[in-house]
């Protein structure tokens, strides 16, 4: 093992663990990519593109390089960063994205026709011939895609979502997030601090800087004791805060169990929304590199990301201890790097440093004014070569840290659009005063990165944020701390590598994009950022171009003669890092992936062996099939024809329900629907249409008033949702001043329709003295009544099938007692259950609207309600349905009959002339909804059909070529029972 002195991994505690099937033993606060590293290994996977050979590149979420496969079976975990995973006993890792062995990668051939494979080549090739795409082209390019592999089991293992609330969130705890947490958490206000590591501290774990003159942890340690025993501060740490949304909403991910072999009880993570009235961004800082010639072997990594292994991990990037080490920088900051390797007995070779003015640390040769201009190692580096007045010389080392400068991690702050600011003494950006409102970047991610400037930067954030709110936070003592040089040159790349040569200077590691690559963007005229983005795939791999992004930037900027400000940055989307489908999904898999919904009488259903099906989110009896029936047509057509001739009965629960009240209920309705409802009287029912703003019918159902402030709007079950949220909209956007109030009572009422003949004498048999008469109470009447012996009620008088008809009303809790009451008491009726098959032929003979003839696409006039968008008031939707494109549409809903009866004409199929082409331009119409009426003994259907009130009695062909039919069909009335409303009224 390559072990160095000191570090933070507790050596009494070792690990086992295997990467390609070789053992090799860690420690406990190792990562796998620190494991590997401390054990020698620095072959860790393959590029994309190339397959080139590639070894660890960061210390943190930021890594292109160590993506692996984890866990084996149906736990396996592909593309997941070596660098942030933690090491546990048993922890079984694999490489991915190479064919055959990792060190003899077969499609490491595909760098051999790199020149093929320029910048933009998906864009230029595989145009011919044509029938090579399908054949060839598509299946050799999907079987090279994707990087790991999936089990294609079903995930075992839970997860979570929760909700937080706090008045400050502090995102890193860094020195600056530390200190932030500190003072908010000391003023009494409620503080959520999120960090991505598994222990706090940030930086301050990977440098060797001291406070109050000892070592950092000390003081990490006493910071993290205090928060802990605060009621008003919750510490989250292996929590990646992943998006900025509105309204001070942040999505997180807490990784619970992911660093156990097994969750166990527990889930293996939780996806977080925090709600958040002030946050300080502490979230650091990302280093970049120097792209130089063949600078992305394994053994080449950030020399920040090598002082972190050294400091906090003991691991040295070397294979051998032997090996030297040398550091090729821009800046003050790689001669630290050389300074902590040597205080930890690592060899090293010396710095080279592009500044030909710069001074050495320490005792360490350096090369000033000297650049890397090649490496040599196949799977490894062995050797640099190093450039100086115009002479080079080879070195033989094994490692090479790169330090390019420190880019402030400003994509939370980026992510409502805002756009970074350069700063021009950092040579990097900084995140923009426009960004989310009431977000605060502190320390490294406001480009103070200093330690002692960090500590002071999150503790001045706090201050500012919570005065903010009005709560007073007082400063707080912070430990005695320095902030190191950060002097650096505005050295972006090595000159040499942007014309046709063999050298190639890597910027972007995971997705193969080098200097030369975006020289050819820029003759191709791919000059802005987003052009170049999407020609090279710069920074759209899965670590979003971190470490690359602004190297690219300046290589960009350089060639257009523009300064890096002028050349601009992406726009920054969430998520920050990769989050895993199944968080997102809060473990809502299977049964509950879609919740499902029960009705009040759905185990009295199951009971009676009813079959059921999806109606949305609700589970609804679709027929009552009998021992003697052998097909669910038959016991369709028996429960219609029992409602058509004696009585029956069906849960209609699932229909939208909202309670409407205020004095101006009855405006607000108005408002809401198209045709009238303020002049409604109280105990009366009406039918009413909803529009879409653009004129488009919406939503139907009725609107019954129980008192004079006193409304209940009943919708459909599919929209029940959508238009509670859009009533709550209108109420609390559009029409505040409004005295009107509203609640959804879909679940609070169980509802039953009862329907048939019969139905009036199975109901008097269990109101309480209430007179069910036509008189007393007529078609289109509701009440507030008692039914058996107490029980408050409901009753409306309203029909979906054509017959005498109700639908009762009772507190959910009752809803099973009131079906098997009535089931008792109409047993000498004949009554009968019936299902939503029933309900549907019911409504079809009827000829009312549902959603197949809702469906977005049709308007008031084209249903036959036109007379109801009332021209004497205003409501959504009204002025919009008059324009000319939908006031003019001929088409109307009207009733098809199969000519042969027995024949179906299929729901979706279009309606041509007999004889004519079947094309576009002769369609008349379509099909909307379809079935067999027991009642006329034959098919019939409901459809739309140029000027179809004009043409009953024509004969067309409903066309379905789909499935090569067409069926001959009358047009005929969509009332195809009691068209006269006889029935209902009786």
């Amino acid at each position: 093992m390559t072990r160095l002195s000191g570090g933070l991994v507790d050596r009494s505690k070792p690990l086992n663990f295997t990467f390609n099937g070789k053992s090799f033993k860690g420690f406990e606060g190792d990562t796998l990519a620190s494991a590997l590293l401390a054990n020698g290994v620095q072959l860790m996977g393959r590029s994309f593109k190339y397959h080139r050979p590639r070894g660890v590149f960061a210390a943190g979420s930021e890594e292109p390089n160590a993506m692996v496969e984890l866990r084996t079976g149906a736990r396996q975990e592909p593309n997941t960063r070596a660098t942030v995973t933690e090491l546990f006993d048993g922890l079984t890792a694999r490489s991915q994205n190479h064919l055959g062995p990792l060190e003899r990668d077969l499609l490491a051939v595909n760098d051999l026709l790199s020149p093929f494979f320029a910048a933009g080549f998906y864009y230029k090739t595989f145009m011919w011939p044509k029938a090579f795409w399908e054949k060839l082209y598509e299946p050799a390019i999907r079987k090279a895609a994707g990087l790991g592999s999936l089990s294609m089991l079903p995930d075992p293992d839970d997860y979570d979502k929760g909700f937080l609330h706090c008045d400050l969130l502090v995102v890193g705890g860094g020195a600056a997030g530390l200190s932030a947490a500190l003072t908010a958490g000391r003023a009494g206000a409620e503080v959520v601090l999120a960090d991505e590591d598994f222990a706090l501290g940030g930086r301050l774990l990977m440098e060797s800087d001291l406070l109050d003159e000892a070592e950092a942890t000390a003081w990490i340690a006493a910071v993290k004791a205090e928060l802990e025993s605060l009621p008003n501060v919750r510490i989250m740490t292996r929590t990646t805060v992943f998006g900025v949304y509105d309204h001070g909403i942040f999505g997180a991910v807490e990784r619970v169990s992911d660093h156990l072999p097994t969750p166990g009880d527990n889930v293996r993570q939780t996806l977080w929304r925090i709600t958040a009235k002030r946050t300080v961004l502490a979230a650091g800082a990302t280093e970049r590199h120097i792209p130089f010639a063949d600078n992305d072997r394994p053994g080449v990594m950030l020399a920040g990301a090598m002082r972190a292994y050294a400091n906090r991990w003991a691991a040295s990037p070397v294979k051998q201890d032997s090996d030297a080490i040398a550091i090729f920088t821009n800046g003050d900051d790689g001669h630290r790097t050389a300074m902590d390797l040597m205080a930890k007995g690592a060899k090293v070779l010396g710095v080279i440093d592009a500044r030909a003015d710069a001074k050495a640390f320490g005792d360490y040769e350096l090369f000033a004014g000297a650049t890397v201009t090649g490496t040599k190692g196949r799977l490894g580096l062995s050797a640099i070569e190093i450039s100086r007045g115009g002479q080079s010389q080879w070195h033989s080392v094994g490692a090479l840290g790169v330090a390019g400068g420190w880019n402030p991690n400003v994509h939370l702050s980026s992510h409502h659009r805002g756009r970074p600011v350069w700063d021009e003494r950092l040579l990097a950006f900084v995140p923009s005063p426009d960004g989310p409102k009431g977000l605060i970047p502190a320390g490294a991610a406001a480009g103070k990165g200093g330690t002692a400037e960090a500590l002071q930067d999150g503790m001045a954030a706090a201050i500012r944020a919570l005065a903010e709110l009005e709560i007073t936070a007082a400063e707080i003592p912070l430990p005695k701390a320095e902030n190191a040089s950060a002097e650096q040159a505005a050295f972006w790349h090595v000159p040499g590598t942007k014309r046709v040569t063999r050298k190639r200077a890597w910027v972007d590691f995971q997705n193969d994009v080098t200097v030369k690559d975006i020289a050819l963007a820029h003759k191709e005229n791919m000059k802005p950022v987003e052009h170049l983005k999407r020609w090279t795939t710069l920074g759209m791999a899965t670590d979003q171009g971190k470490t690359s992004n602004i190297s690219a930037l300046a290589v960009m900027a350089e060639l257009t003669g523009k300064s890096i400000p002028e050349t601009g940055t992406t726009i920054f989307r969430p998520p920050y890092t990769g989050v895993s489908l199944s968080v997102l999904g809060g473990g809502d898999t299977g049964p509950l992936f879609r919740p499902r919904r029960l009705t009040p009488t759905h185990y009295w259903a199951e009971a009676q062996g009813a079959e059921f099906v999806e109606v949305g989110q609700w589970m609804r009896a679709q027929y009552f099939p009998q021992k003697d029936e052998t097909t669910w047509r038959e016991t369709v057509d028996r429960e219609v024809l029992a409602v058509r001739s004696g009585v029956g009965l069906c849960d209609v629960t699932t229909l939208g329900k909202v309670d409407v009240q205020g004095a101006d209920a009855g405006e607000f309705l108005n408002r809401i629907y198209a045709n009238m409802m303020g002049t409604l009287k109280v105990g009366k029912v009406r039918y009413g249409l909803m529009l879409r703003e653009d004129g488009h019918a919406y939503d139907d159902g009725t609107c019954a008033r129980l008192g004079e402030d006193h409304y209940v709007v009943t919708t459909t079950t599919a929209n029940a949702g959508l238009v509670y949220r859009q009533m709550e909209f209108a109420r609390q956007c559009l029409w505040p001043e409004l005295d009107v109030q509203l609640i959804s009572t879909t679940d609070a009422w169980a509802q039953i329709a009862v329907a048939g003949p019969k139905s009036r004498e199975l109901l008097s048999r269990i109101v309480d003295g209430f007179d069910m008469s036509n008189e007393a109470f007529p078609f289109m009447g509701c009440a507030e009544l008692t039914i058996c012996g107490g029980l408050r009620a409901r009753l409306f008088r309203i029909s979906f099938s054509g017959e005498l008809a109700y639908e009762i009303a009772v507190p959910a809790r009752f809803g099973q007692a009131l079906m098997e009451r009535l089931m008792e008491k109409g047993a000498d009726l004949g009554v009968t259950p019936y299902g939503t098959e029933a309900l549907g032929v019911l409504r079809i003979e009827k000829g009312h609207a549902a959603g197949a003839e809702l469906n977005g696409q049709t308007t008031a006039q084209m249903l036959g309600l036109g007379k109801m968008v009332s021209a004497k008031k205003d409501s959504i939707g009204a002025v919009m349905s008059r324009r000319e494109g939908l006031a003019a549409d001929t088409r109307r809903l009207v009733g098809f009959k199969s000519v042969e009866p027995q024949t179906q004409a299929m729901a979706g199929s279009h309606l041509f002339t007999e004889g004519a082409a079947q094309t576009m331009d002769t369609d008349q119409g379509w099909l909307t909804s379809s079935c067999y009426s027991p009642h006329l003994e034959s098919y019939i259907a409901l459809g739309f059909l140029e000027n179809g009130d004009t043409r009953l009695g024509e004969v067309l062909v409903a066309a379905n070529p789909l499935e090569g039919q067409a069926v001959r069909v009358e047009v005929v009335s969509a009332h195809f029972v009691d068209p006269e409303g006889g029935r209902l009224r009786d």
